[in-house]
Protein backbone atom coordinates (compact mmCIF):
# COMPACT_ATOMS: atom_id res chain seq x y z
CA UNK A 1 0.00 0.00 0.00
CA UNK A 2 1.12 3.91 -0.79
CA UNK A 3 2.24 6.02 2.18
CA UNK A 4 -0.77 8.24 1.11
CA UNK A 5 -3.07 5.46 1.25
CA UNK A 6 -1.57 4.27 4.59
CA UNK A 7 -2.29 8.13 5.78
CA UNK A 8 -5.74 8.35 4.58
CA UNK A 9 -6.99 5.00 5.70
CA UNK A 10 -5.46 5.30 9.08
CA UNK A 11 -7.31 8.56 9.25
CA UNK A 12 -11.19 8.22 7.23
CA UNK A 13 -11.06 4.22 7.45
CA UNK A 14 -9.85 3.65 10.96
CA UNK A 15 -11.95 0.64 11.10
CA UNK A 16 -10.32 -0.56 7.83
CA UNK A 17 -11.60 -1.27 4.54
CA UNK A 18 -11.23 1.16 1.61
CA UNK A 19 -7.83 2.43 2.50
CA UNK A 20 -6.87 2.09 -0.86
CA UNK A 21 -9.29 4.50 -2.38
CA UNK A 22 -6.81 6.96 -2.31
CA UNK A 23 -4.41 5.72 -4.63
CA UNK A 24 -6.88 7.32 -7.70
CA UNK A 25 -6.89 11.12 -6.09
CA UNK A 26 -2.92 10.65 -5.74
CA UNK A 27 -2.26 11.79 -9.90
CA UNK A 28 -3.12 15.33 -9.17
CA UNK A 29 -0.21 15.54 -6.56
CA UNK A 30 1.68 18.58 -8.33
CA UNK A 31 -1.10 20.89 -7.40
CA UNK A 32 -0.62 23.30 -4.93
CA UNK A 33 -3.41 22.48 -2.89
CA UNK A 34 -6.59 24.67 -4.92
CA UNK A 35 -7.41 21.34 -6.50
CA UNK A 36 -10.58 19.99 -4.40
CA UNK A 37 -12.00 21.01 -1.78
CA UNK A 38 -13.91 17.89 -0.27
CA UNK A 39 -17.72 17.28 -0.23
CA UNK A 40 -20.05 14.91 1.29
CA UNK A 41 -20.27 13.59 -2.49
CA UNK A 42 -16.74 12.92 -2.45
CA UNK A 43 -15.64 9.09 -2.20
CA UNK A 44 -13.94 7.46 0.66
CA UNK A 45 -16.44 9.33 3.20
CA UNK A 46 -18.06 7.53 6.34
CA UNK A 47 -20.32 5.13 5.84
CA UNK A 48 -23.72 7.19 4.80
CA UNK A 49 -22.04 9.40 2.98
CA UNK A 50 -21.01 11.89 5.72
CA UNK A 51 -17.82 13.10 5.56
CA UNK A 52 -15.00 12.35 7.72
CA UNK A 53 -13.98 15.12 10.39
CA UNK A 54 -10.13 14.81 9.75
CA UNK A 55 -9.33 17.57 12.14
CA UNK A 56 -11.83 15.67 15.20
CA UNK A 57 -10.42 12.40 13.94
CA UNK A 58 -6.40 13.86 14.99
CA UNK A 59 -7.10 15.33 17.58
CA UNK A 60 -9.16 12.66 19.48
CA UNK A 61 -5.86 10.68 18.31
CA UNK A 62 -3.61 13.14 19.87
CA UNK A 63 -5.49 13.46 22.96
CA UNK A 64 -4.64 9.60 23.72
CA UNK A 65 -0.67 9.95 22.55
CA UNK A 66 1.61 10.21 25.28
CA UNK A 67 3.56 12.84 23.01
CA UNK A 68 3.01 16.50 22.01
CA UNK A 69 2.54 16.41 18.83
CA UNK A 70 2.11 19.24 16.51
CA UNK A 71 0.33 17.60 14.06
CA UNK A 72 -1.46 20.39 12.44
CA UNK A 73 2.34 21.83 11.41
CA UNK A 74 3.98 18.84 11.57
CA UNK A 75 4.25 16.10 8.90
CA UNK A 76 6.12 14.25 11.13
CA UNK A 77 4.09 15.09 13.68
CA UNK A 78 1.33 14.27 11.95
CA UNK A 79 2.74 10.55 10.91
CA UNK A 80 4.03 9.60 14.17
CA UNK A 81 0.40 10.32 15.42
CA UNK A 82 -0.69 7.67 12.99
CA UNK A 83 2.04 5.22 13.79
CA UNK A 84 3.78 5.85 10.36
CA UNK A 85 7.76 5.70 9.92
CA UNK A 86 8.51 9.39 9.90
CA UNK A 87 12.02 8.76 8.81
CA UNK A 88 13.69 11.50 5.89
CA UNK A 89 13.38 8.40 3.63
CA UNK A 90 10.07 7.99 4.23
CA UNK A 91 8.94 11.43 3.40
CA UNK A 92 11.09 11.40 0.33
CA UNK A 93 8.97 8.40 -0.98
CA UNK A 94 5.82 10.22 0.06
CA UNK A 95 7.24 13.17 -1.77
CA UNK A 96 8.03 10.91 -4.68
CA UNK A 97 4.54 9.49 -4.75
CA UNK A 98 2.31 12.99 -4.49
CA UNK A 99 5.30 14.46 -7.24
CA UNK A 100 7.37 16.46 -5.64
CA UNK A 101 9.16 18.80 -8.19
CA UNK A 102 11.71 20.92 -5.14
CA UNK A 103 14.84 20.22 -3.97
CA UNK A 104 14.26 16.94 -1.40
CA UNK A 105 17.43 18.43 0.35
CA UNK A 106 15.81 20.93 1.75
CA UNK A 107 13.66 18.60 3.73
CA UNK A 108 12.06 22.07 5.46
CA UNK A 109 10.37 23.17 2.18
CA UNK A 110 9.23 19.99 1.13
CA UNK A 111 7.85 19.30 4.51
CA UNK A 112 5.54 22.44 4.80
CA UNK A 113 4.50 21.42 0.67
CA UNK A 114 4.20 17.34 2.08
CA UNK A 115 2.04 18.29 4.98
CA UNK A 116 -0.20 20.24 2.62
CA UNK A 117 -0.53 18.07 -0.22
CA UNK A 118 -1.74 15.45 2.72
CA UNK A 119 -4.36 17.40 3.82
CA UNK A 120 -5.70 18.44 0.30
CA UNK A 121 -5.45 14.72 -0.43
CA UNK A 122 -7.56 13.90 2.81
CA UNK A 123 -10.15 16.21 1.54
CA UNK A 124 -10.60 14.64 -1.98
CA UNK A 125 -10.95 11.18 -0.46
CA UNK A 126 -13.82 12.46 1.70
CA UNK A 127 -12.06 14.34 4.57
CA UNK A 128 -13.23 17.63 6.09
CA UNK A 129 -10.26 19.06 6.12
CA UNK A 130 -10.64 22.77 7.85
CA UNK A 131 -9.33 25.24 5.37
CA UNK A 132 -6.41 26.74 6.72
CA UNK A 133 -4.86 23.10 7.08
CA UNK A 134 -5.29 23.16 3.42
CA UNK A 135 -3.50 26.34 2.29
Amino acid sequence: MSLLGSIVGKILHPFGGGSADAAPSSTSGSSSGSAGTGTASAPGGASGGEPVDVEAVLTGLAEKNPQTLDWRHSIVDLMKLLGLDSGLSERKKLADELHYTGDKEDSASMNIWLHKQVMVKLAENGGKVPEDLKN
